[in-house]
């Protein structure tokens, strides 16, 4: 089963209003996501998150995000391969699901399925 790439970047901060300056400087664009629990960004078709107190969810640097189609099938595939899932799957609003897996490495990757339209 293919992924759709990364198209989602989560990026724990200490500062999310420090973090916020600089990333809106960066991308040029204010966020369309702006809660004192989550700011997140869309630019040139990626999606640029910063996630307040990461460190405190296991966040131990940015977490790439994957785009499948199917969260437990691809979930399925890597851990046949060597991956170990870290987070199983959670909806984080309006019927998006994510989760994190190890590679053989310990690197933390993501998975993130939208709902079907």
């Amino acid at each position: 089963m293919s992924t759709q790439g990364i198209k989602t970047v989560l990026h724990p901060v200490t500062d999310l209003a420090a973090a916020k300056a600089v990333y809106t400087a960066l991308l040029g664009i204010e966020p369309q996501a702006d809660a004192p629990y989550y700011v997140g960004y869309d630019a040139e078709g990626q999606h640029i998150g910063l996630v307040p107190n990461g460190a405190q969810q296991g966040m131990t640097g940015p977490v790439t995000y994957w785009h499948v189609g199917d969260i437990e099938a691809k979930l399925a595939e890597v851990t046949a391969a060597g991956g170990k899932v870290k987070d199983e799957p959670k909806d984080v609003g309006n019927g998006r699901l994510v989760a994190t897996f190890t590679d053989p490495d310990g690197n933390v990757l993501g998975v993130l399925q939208d709902p079907q339209s």
